[in-house]
């Protein structure tokens, strides 16, 4: 008896014969990926988890990295103007210039409105326990203080002060306490929203109260600046350069300066663990199809024997981890949203905001994985013979 030889057709296919053949083949590589899935329920749901748990993280991550941005440059997104004038050489840090500025400023052409701010970070002392907080000086009359009060309303008296309503909240801070402060004592008039973030507070007082606190009279830390209708920020930039002592700033740049500062630090390192999490999601569905086409070797040799190429086949295993892959995405992308409400609510001081372009990356990373995941067991069915398979 002859070596068995696989069936192959011996003259040209029909046109009516050959789009039937064709969808039957394609309805093999989604039958045979589609069985290969559902015949082991529980390895299928653990790839579509280890996915799902990768994306949530992925997920996570980058919408806390995205959070700590927003919260760095909250106080400057909200205040009025967008051109800054600091001290000389400052950089924005530790900047102090004389408040009779101001003034100054008013009379250049194309000013609208100049509002001084008085800004240092300070240590609060809530009965006995010290907490570093972010201090800011306005003037109720022109602007700059808190732009949302939750309730109560703005520090009217040098011994007022507007407070954080999440480390209110966190610290049994109520309207009419009596904190202390460098020495001072100040009575909470108002709570803000939006004033948080996982690093810090912000708190208001007045500016002649900043002044006194910090020990410089007659001083503010900068000034911003709106222009009038018509006048651009850049021009308004131009034409306020040169004024003694001072350096003028795009407010842009300076939100772009801080989260560089003071956020930037943080990315690279969640970024890693992100990097990370798509690594193990890949391996877990990597895992998961390759023990599975180990097992079924022999039907992937008789569809060799029948004829079969080996891209037929590598599209069968490439749908099996496609779709275990998108599946986990979907899935990790609504526990990300369930898992970052749940964290803000238990800790309102952290901010986690996944955003829509978030959700298109984060699906594109699980098509990826089934890519990764699907060339081991490709390169496995490559390197199969039929004769092996049915001499066993």
């Amino acid at each position: 008896m002859g070596e068995w030889q696989p069936w192959l057709p011996t003259h040209p296919i029909p046109t009516t014969t050959l789009i039937p053949f064709l969808a039957w083949w394609s309805g093999i590589r989604m039958g045979v990926a589609t069985k290969n899935l559902l015949r082991d329920k529980t390895r299928l749901g653990l790839s579509v988890t280890g996915v799902a748990l990768a994306i949530m993280l992925i997920l996570i991550l980058n919408g806390f990295i995205a959070g700590i941005y927003l919260q760095v440059s909250a106080y400057l997104d909200h205040a009025p103007g967008s051109v800054a004038v600091l001290q000389a050489g400052s950089g924005g840090a530790s900047s102090v210039i004389p408040a009779a500025t101001a003034d100054t400023v008013r009379h250049v052409d194309g000013v609208a409105k100049v509002v001084p701010v008085t800004s240092q970070w300070a240590v609060l002392d809530l009965s006995g326990t010290k907490q570093f907080v972010y201090l800011l000086g306005y003037d109720p009359a022109i602007g700059g203080g808190p732009w949302r009060l939750r309730t109560g309303r703005g520090a009217a008296a040098d011994d007022e002060m507007v407070f954080d309503s999440v480390l209110a909240d966190r610290r049994g801070v109520r309207l009419g306490d009596r904190v202390g402060l460098m020495g001072r004592t100040f009575t909470v008039v108002g709570l803000s929203e939006g004033t948080t973030s996982w690093m810090t507070s912000y708190l208001f007082v007045r500016n002649s109260a900043a002044e006194k606190l910090f020990g410089a009279p007659g001083t503010v830390s900068y000034l911003l600046v709106t222009p009038k209708d018509g006048v651009s920020a850049e021009q308004l930039k131009s034409r306020l350069a040169g004024i003694p002592g001072t350096e003028v700033q795009l407010k842009s740049d300076m939100i772009a300066t801080d989260r560089r500062l003071n956020a930037g630090v943080f990315s690279v390192p969640l970024q890693l663990m992100a990097a990370i999490a798509s690594l193990v999601g890949t391996l877990v569905v990597g895992l998961v199809v390759y023990s599975g086409t180990i097992e079924r070797q022999r039907e992937y040799g008789v569809l060799k024997a029948i004829g079969a190429r080996n891209l037929v086949l590598y599209r069968v295993v490439a749908t099996q981890a496609l779709v275990a892959s998108v599946a986990g995405a979907a899935l990790g992308v609504i526990l990300a949203a369930a898992a970052a409400q749940l964290i803000m609510a238990l800790r309102p001081q952290f901010l986690i905001v996944i955003e829509p372009g978030s959700v298109v990356i984060a699906m594109a990373i699980g098509v990826g994985m089934a890519i990764l995941s699907a060339l081991f067991p490709a390169r496995l069915l490559a390197h199969l013979a039929p004769a092996d398979v049915f001499r066993r």
